[in-house]
C-alpha cells in the first residue's frame, strides 16, 4: 500500500485551515501533516515533519506567500498548490507564484467559502495528489533568461492570414512551460492557438503577462479573433475554444458549453475542431498535464494529416496528459521541452 500524501496548509484564515484539514483528513491517501497562518509559523512546524505538498495562500502576514515561494523553491523545492481568490487582483499575485515555481492552482471564492471547499473536494484531492507527483525541478533548467529586447511590433507584411496553425494544449506546470517555449519564439511565429487549464479570470491576466515577456504578440482569445502570424491566442477560462476555417482564414469560436474531460476550456474540445477545420496544415502539441484532456484530440489531428507532438517525461511537471496521448499513438513525435519552439519555427508558412 502506498504511504497517503502528506499535505501542509499555510492560510492566514482559520476557516479555511479549519474546512481543508477536516475535508482532506477525510480523504483517502491523504494525511495533513499540519497548518499555519503564515509562513514563518509553517517553517517551524515543517521542519519536524517536512510535508509532500503545500496548500499555500499568496496574500498573508509577516511574510506573503510569493516571497516564502521563491525561498522554498531556492532552498528544498516541494511542490506547492495556490489557494487564491477568485479575483483580477488574485489572478495577478498567483501567476507570480505559478512563475516562481506553483504546479497549480485551487481557487476559492469570497463568499460561501465552506460550502464550496466541501462541494469541490473530489478534485482538490486529485490535484493535490497529482501535484505529489510532479517533478518541481522540470521547468527551471529548460528556461530562458527574460527577453531583454523590447518586444517590437510586427510590421504589416507579418500581419497575414497563415496557412499553418499551431494548437498548444496543457495543464499543471503549463504556464512556466508556455513560458519557456512562447519566449524562444520571434514577432512572426506561426499564428498560435493555447489551452491552458486555468480558472475564469486568471486567463486574461496570463495572457498580458506572457504579452510583456514575448516578442510575438500574446492576448486572450475573443470569439471571431483572426489566427494570424506573430499572434498567440489563449483560450478564456471557463470557455471553450475552437478553431473554425472562415474562407482563406482561420478564426476562433469562443463559446461557453459543459466541460469536457471536467475541464473548460477543454485541450480536446480545441485540438478536435483544429483537426476538422485545419487538417495536415496543423501542428499539434501536448505538454504538461494531469488526466488525459487532449490525448484523443491530438490522436484526431494526427489521423487528419497532422504533425503531433507531446512532452517528454523528463521535463514535464505532471506526465499525464502526455503519458496518455502517448499510450495510445496520437504522437508522431515525443520532444524536451527545449525542442517545442524548434518544431513551431519549423512549421512556419
Amino acid at each position: 500500500m502506498n504511504a497517503p500524501v502528506s499535505v501542509f496548509i499555510v492560510d492566514d484564515s482559520a476557516v479555511v485551515r479549519q474546512v481543508l484539514t477536516q475535508l482532506l483528513t477525510a480523504a483517502p491517501g491523504i494525511r495533513v501533516s499540519g497548518a499555519a497562518p503564515d509562513p514563518i509559523f509553517a517553517l517551524q512546524k515543517m521542519q519536524r515533519d517536512w510535508p509532500d505538498v503545500i496548500i499555500l495562500d499568496v496574500e498573508m502576514p509577516r511574510m506573503d506567500g510569493i516571497t516564502f515561494l521563491r525561498k522554498l523553491m531556492k532552498e528544498r523545492p516541494t511542490p506547492v498548490v495556490i489557494c487564491s481568490t477568485l479575483t483580477e487582483k488574485g489572478a495577478d499575485t498567483t501567476l507570480q507564484a505559478l512563475s516562481a515555481g506553483a504546479v497549480d492552482i485551487i481557487t476559492k471564492p469570497k463568499i460561501g467559502l465552506r460550502d464550496f471547499l466541501q462541494s469541490g473536494g473530489q478534485h482538490m484531492v486529485q490535484v493535490l495528489k497529482a501535484a505529489a507527483r510532479a517533478r518541481t525541478g522540470a521547468i527551471r533548467a529548460h528556461r530562458q533568461p527574460m527577453v531583454a529586447e523590447t518586444r517590437m511590433a510586427a510590421p504589416a507584411a507579418m500581419v497575414r492570414t497563415t496557412d499553418k496553425v499551431v494548437a498548444l494544449g496543457t495543464s499543471t506546470g503549463g504556464t512556466q512551460a508556455l513560458e519557456a517555449v512562447l519566449t524562444r519564439l520571434p514577432a512572426d511565429c506561426p499564428g498560435i492557438v493555447v489551452v491552458q487549464h486555468m480558472p475564469e479570470k486568471f486567463t486574461a491576466a496570463f495572457a498580458h503577462r506572457l504579452n510583456q515577456l514575448c516578442r510575438c504578440e500574446v492576448r486572450e482569445a475573443v470569439d471571431g479573433d483572426r489566427v494570424i502570424s506573430g499572434l498567440v491566442l489563449i483560450a478564456p477560462g471557463g470557455k471553450h475554444m475552437q478553431l473554425r476555417r472562415s474562407g482563406a482564414q482561420y478564426r476562433v469560436s469562443v463559446a461557453d458549453g459543459p466541460p469536457v474531460n471536467r475541464h473548460k476550456p477543454s485541450v480536446d474540445v480545441l485540438f478536435r475542431s483544429v483537426a476538422v477545420s485545419a487538417g495536415r496544415n496543423a501542428l499539434g502539441i501536448i505538454m504538461t498535464g494531469m488526466g488525459d484532456d487532449g490525448a484523443q484530440g491530438l490522436l484526431a489531428m494526427r489521423r487528419a494529416g497532422a504533425i503531433t507532438i507531446a512532452q517528454d517525461q523528463a521535463t514535464s511537471v505532471v506526465f499525464g496528459m502526455p503519458r496518455e496521448a502517448i499510450e495510445i499513438g496520437a504522437a508522431t513525435e515525443v520532444l524536451p521541452l527545449a525542442g517545442m519552439a524548434r518544431i513551431i519555427l519549423g512549421h512556419k508558412v
